[in-house]
């Protein structure tokens, strides 16, 4: 069974300095139909413009995951990570018992592109913790590759819920599978350009939750690379 979820359905917000789309509900973008996929809470689109950015605020009990499209990420926490993410990173921070930390465009020149994803934790109060890993991009060029998991996978973050998050980029016209563990569902977010999920077409921006399949069946489209990222847990 595969539900769409459009781009543009999604909750939407111009600051000016910042951009931002929720495909789930979010701040002052409220939709009942759309609290969640399972544990996956949040999947924020966000353009923010040179030397600008998130000042300092508060977390708790969320795992949270960015993952920068173009340009990079300036952050700073209270555990005393002072960190720059950029493209093919994953960053994840556990925010456990309570966390604060700040987000600033890293350049006075150019914006950057990210997506921030919240899932929420398997257990609650745990102690805060950080990951920043990096990657190299043909590790996602026609395949996948884990960005996240529960359990310990080389070059991934560990998270604190039984899912797993992976990114491909598919050249014009691939085709790639996807192999859905017994008892999980999926919700595939379309990044850029435009794939068919199992025979149905999807356009950048727009999303799909897919319940009781085996697999996940990406078709890239002919014209530009297509990137996707996939969460795969209960749901």
């Amino acid at each position: 069974m595969i539900t769409v979820r459009k781009s543009k359905e999604r909750g939407h917000a111009n600051h000016g300095w910042l951009d931002t789309y929720h495909t789930f509900s979010f701040a002052n973008y409220y939709d009942a139909r759309h609290m969640g996929f399972g544990p996956l809470r949040v999947i924020n689109e966000d353009v923010v413009a040179a030397g600008r950015g998130f000042g300092s605020h508060p977390h708790r009990d969320m795992e949270i995951l960015t993952y920068v499209i173009s340009g990079k990420l300036a952050h700073k926490d209270s555990m005393g990570h002072t960190e720059e993410l950029g493209p093919n990173e994953i960053q994840r921070m556990s925010a456990g018992s309570g966390v604060v930390h700040s987000e600033f465009n890293g350049s006075n020149t150019e914006p950057v592109h990210l997506f921030q994803i919240w899932i929420e934790p398997r257990t609650r109060g745990e102690k805060p913790s950080y990951e920043q890993l990096a990657f190299d991009p043909a590790e996602k060029k026609n395949r996948f590759r884990v960005l996240a998991s529960s359990t310990r996978v080389a070059g991934a973050a560990t998270i604190n819920q039984d899912a797993a998050v992976a990114v491909a980029e598919l050249e014009p016209g691939k085709e790639l599978d996807y192999e859905l563990t017994e008892g999980r569902s999926a919700w595939v977010h379309v990044v850029k350009g435009d794939v068919q999920v199992n025979g149905t077409s999807l356009q950048a921006g727009d999303a799909a939750a897919l319940r009781q399949e085996s697999k996940i069946h990406l078709q890239s489209g002919s014209t530009g690379n297509s990137e996707v990222l996939v969460f795969e847990l209960v749901a």
